[in-house]
């Protein structure tokens, strides 16, 4: 696991300067090492936190002849198999490095060969035969890769920070800011600046001497199966599930350094936990953290799987510094990220680094396997059909008129939506009347599901399509990428551990999205295929459990703690100044949260996350407004 990052001028040569200065930046990703490559008008440069090959892995590593170099971020599970084909075809290893199996698979195949990888990975080629720079990132976009062009080059890095070497153009994204609004999260590719990306999972981009570049998609998630009531074998099906699942655990059960894993009060940790116990000789590690209030601590339910499996267990309950915690979180996101679960993944990910460089986590389980609230609410919705168009567009314009205060404005609003996707766009982000009172009129993303439907693939864009598949494809690629993943990464990171997700091995999803609704999604429960699968390996009395998320206790924090800090922020004339967002209302959602009227600390975190991105990141002293009116 490292961080990469590089660039190729096209007018000038490379200065090592400046790619140590980028590396420098993500010396958080990886303490072990350092690593650059300068060669003509290319850089490239890593930070490596050794996991394999511990004593020949160093970075950046080349061919037989030094032709080619890389630097790679992540972990291919397959390299060794790789690795025995590619020296029968004649190649010549150097290390046991999973890094050094990717170079000779560029070499033999080029592009292509990026199929063949499976893990999570976000690399960089330079190839001085064909003077030019190949950058690809994983399936599900585990590892992040940001990029730029201009009339210079072509810039690249695993974080932002790595590109505020250079006086690029940072000018604001408003498109992105009106989607985080909507969404509470930065969705790929977009970034809060305009001429910076994200590379999209499964793609790839290569950049020429002439400043030409290709584009490449090498894997897309299948389409989710929509029939309801086909001929199928549960059994089979549950058999096949457990078999791939156990095999997704046991490969990224290998490292050179001490491992262990993430163990909530969750099914999907505890089934990661109870495979890999099953599959290893010794106990297994296990980090479990809580707090003082009952609500918001899992131990005891974590100690049940701890106790079954007599794992190394590993506990806390946490008072944090509040106030540093929240501006830290903001700092390592780099972009806007109204998720307040990045809390305890940054607490859990520091304890469970004391002890090991590497952990495993049951992320993915709840997107690909019906596990949300929202997949039986799209489901349930799917009565609204019935109502016909004219009086749909009636209630539309009556939920409209209704105040924000008033009893069932978000049912008749949900009712008039057009189409299911609709409808479970809706459950995204802020709500509609919460927005329309929030933000200032051009801050409203404006037709927002033409922006979503970008986003699908052709065979979800029939307006006929099954919102259920719709609802699993989009959680499983916008969603999961550009939330969840980043949360993962990024604090995970800002700790130096690694973090690997058995249930988001691309195998399993392809198997889960061959499933059908029907077996995900069983007598009012989600993950149902899962649980037959691997159910009777859990404590029975952790099945009988309320579904809770990765929460913290904030909505005490903002009256005690927090209060004078968020209070400082969102009542700040530097907030309110930047023309977005109302500052009556603001401070309505601030005084009904403090008297207790309504629980507003998921809204109040993601807009205190945004103010603290643009402090942080010292934008110009002038109006966000201003801004739209120059890019608009």
């Amino acid at each position: 696991m490292c961080g990469i990052a590089g660039f190729y001028l096209r007018n000038r040569a490379a200065e090592p300067a400046d790619i140590r200065a980028m590396c420098d930046a993500i010396v958080h990703r990886g303490p072990d090492d350092e690593g650059v490559r300068v060669e003509g008008g290319c850089a490239i440069g890593m930070r490596r936190l050794s996991i394999i090959d511990l004593n020949t892995g160093h970075q950046p590593i080349s061919n037989e002849d030094g032709t080619v170099w890389i630097v790679f971020n992540g972990e291919i599970y397959n390299y060794q198999e790789l690795r025995r084909d590619l020296i029968a075809k004649g190649h010549q290893f150097k290390t046991n490095s999973d890094t050094e199996t990717i170079i000779h698979l560029y070499e033999e195949e080029g592009p292509e060969g990026v199929r063949k990888l499976r893990g999570m990975f976000g690399f960089a080629i330079w190839d001085s035969r064909k003077r030019s720079l190949f950058v690809a990132r994983d399936r599900f976009g585990k590892k992040p890769i940001y990029y730029t062009k201009n009339k210079d080059g072509f810039y690249f890095g695993s974080e932002l920070k790595c590109l505020r070497v250079f006086d690029l153009d940072w000018e604001i994204d408003t498109d992105a800011l009106r989607l985080y609004f909507e969404c509470l999260f930065v969705p790929d590719p977009y970034t809060p600046f305009r001429n910076v990306r994200k590379l999209m999972p499964g793609c790839w981009i290569r950049y020429h001497a002439d400043g030409s570049i290709e584009e490449g998609r090498y894997w897309r998630l299948p389409e989710p199966e929509s029939r309801r009531g086909i001929a199928s074998d549960p059994a089979r099906t549950a058999a096949e599930v457990r078999e791939k699942f156990d095999e997704s655990v046991r490969i990224r059960m290998i490292a050179d350094v001490p491992l262990g894993a993430f163990l909530s009060g969750g099914i999907d940790s505890g089934s990661v936990v109870a495979s890999m116990a099953l599959q290893s000789k010794e106990p297994v590690k296990t980090f479990s953290i809580g707090f003082e209030e009952a609500d918001y601590n899992e131990l005891p339910a974590a100690r049940l799987v701890a106790d079954q499996y007599k794992t190394d267990h590993h506990e806390i309950i946490v008072r944090p510094d509040s106030v540093s915690l929240v501006e830290r979180i903001a700092r390592h996101c780099d972009e806007p990220l109204g998720d307040s679960s990045c809390i305890p993944t940054l607490i859990v990910s520091e304890f469970a680094r004391k002890h090991v460089k590497v952990a495993l986590s049951g992320d993915g389980g709840d997107e690909l396997f019906g596990g949300y609230r929202v997949y039986f609410d799209v489901e349930e919705q799917k009565k609204f059909d019935a109502v016909p168009r004219f009086l749909r567009k009636g209630l539309s314009a009556v939920a409209d008129r209704l105040p924000y205060s008033a009893y069932g404005k978000n049912y008749l609003r949900m009712m008039s939506r057009p189409t299911g996707l609709d409808r479970y766009l809706a459950h995204r982000g802020l709500p509609y009347f919460v927005s329309r009172q929030l933000l200032q009129p051009e801050w409203m993303l404006p037709a927002e599901a033409e922006f979503f439907r970008r986003q699908m693939p052709d065979f979800l864009l029939d307006p006929d399509a099954d919102p259920l598949a719709q609802a699993f494809y989009f959680e499983g690629t916008a969603v999961l990428s550009g939330q969840m993943l980043v949360k993962v990464d990024r604090m995970s990171m800002a700790a130096s551990l690694e973090v690997r997700s058995p249930l988001l091995d691309q195998e399993l999803a392809e198997m889960a999205m061959a499933i059908p609704p029907d077996l995900k999604m069983r007598n009012g429960r989600g993950k149902a295929i899962f649980l037959d699968a691997v159910g009777d390996r859990l404590p029975a009395k952790l099945l009988t459990l309320p579904k809770k998320g990765f929460a913290v206790p904030l909505a005490k924090w903002y009256r005690t703690s927090l209060k004078s800090f968020l209070w400082d922020h969102l009542s700040s004339s530097e907030f309110l100044g930047r023309g977005m967002v109302s500052g009556p209302f603001v401070r309505t959602l601030l005084e009904e949260h403090q008297s207790g009227r309504r629980d507003n600390s998921d809204l109040l975190y993601s807009l205190l996350m945004l103010e603290l991105w643009f402090r942080d990141w010292k934008q110009p002293k002038r109006r966000a407004a201003d801004v739209f009116e120059t890019v608009s």
